[in-house]
C-alpha cells in the first residue's frame, strides 16, 4: 500500500500535465465562438468524454499490444519519455505545436461539429497523452494500480470539461499570459516526469 500513493501522484499529474486543458482553452473558444452557449457546453462534454473513453482504451488494451508487437516495457519507457520531452519543450517554450497547430485551429474553423476532431483527438487527448496512457498502465503491477490509471483519466476528463466550462472567465482572470506561465509550469513538471521514464526504462533494461 505504501506506493499506491506515489504511484497515483505520478499517474495523476503525468495524464493532467499532458492533456493540460487549461492551454487548451484558447483554441476551443476560436473554434466555437460561433456556437450558442449550449452548444458550446455540449461540444465541450462530447469532447472530454471521447478523450476519456480513447485514452482508458488504450490503457487497458496496452500490455496486448506490447505482447503482439514484441515490445518491451522498458523500451516503451524510454520512448514515450522521449515523446514527453518533446511535449514537456513545447510546453515550456509556451506551445502546444505537438498536439494543436495550424491545421488543426484550420478544420476547427471550417467544422461544424469540432467535439470529435480537433477537440478531443488530437488536442486534448495526442500522441503524448495515449502513450503516457499505455506507459503508465503497461508498468502497473496490480489491478489496484491500474485502477488508479483509470481513475487518473476520468478526474483528467472532469478537470479538463471544468476548465472548458470556464474558458472564457479563466481567459478575462488569466490573460494570454497567465495561461503561458501555467503551461511552462506544466511542462517544467512534465520534463521531470518524463525524465524519469526514461531512467527507469534504462534501468529496467539493464537489470532484465
Amino acid at each position: 500500500m505504501t506506493d499506491l500513493v506515489p504511484f497515483s501522484l505520478i499517474t495523476l499529474t503525468s495524464v493532467l500535465f499532458i492533456v493540460d486543458p487549461i492551454a487548451a482553452i484558447p483554441t476551443y473558444l476560436v473554434i466555437t465562438r460561433n456556437e450558442t452557449p449550449a452548444h458550446r457546453r455540449s461540444t465541450a462534454l462530447r469532447a472530454c468524454v471521447a478523450m476519456t473513453i480513447l485514452l482508458i482504451v488504450f490503457a487497458a488494451i496496452g500490455r496486448y499490444i506490447f505482447q503482439a508487437l514484441g515490445i518491451t516495457l522498458p523500451a516503451f519507457r524510454v520512448a514515450g519519455g522521449l515523446i514527453l520531452w518533446l511535449v514537456a519543450l513545447d510546453m515550456l517554450r509556451g506551445e502546444r505545436s505537438t498536439q494543436e497547430g495550424r491545421p488543426e485551429l484550420a478544420e476547427g474553423e471550417t467544422k461544424e461539429d469540432v467535439a470529435l476532431t480537433p477537440l478531443a483527438i488530437p488536442i486534448l487527448a495526442g500522441p503524448g497523452a495515449i502513450s503516457t496512457a499505455l506507459v503508465l498502465t503497461g508498468q502497473a503491477e496490480s489491478w489496484v494500480h491500474r485502477l488508479i490509471v483509470y481513475g487518473a483519466i476520468v478526474i483528467t476528463g472532469l478537470i479538463s470539461y471544468v476548465s472548458l466550462l470556464l474558458g472564457e472567465r479563466l481567459v478575462f482572470r488569466l490573460g494570454q499570459t497567465g495561461i503561458r506561465v501555467l503551461t511552462r509550469i506544466m511542462g517544467l513538471l512534465l520534463a521531470a516526469v518524463a525524465t524519469q521514464f526514461v531512467l527507469s526504462g534504462i534501468r529496467d533494461a539493464m537489470t532484465g
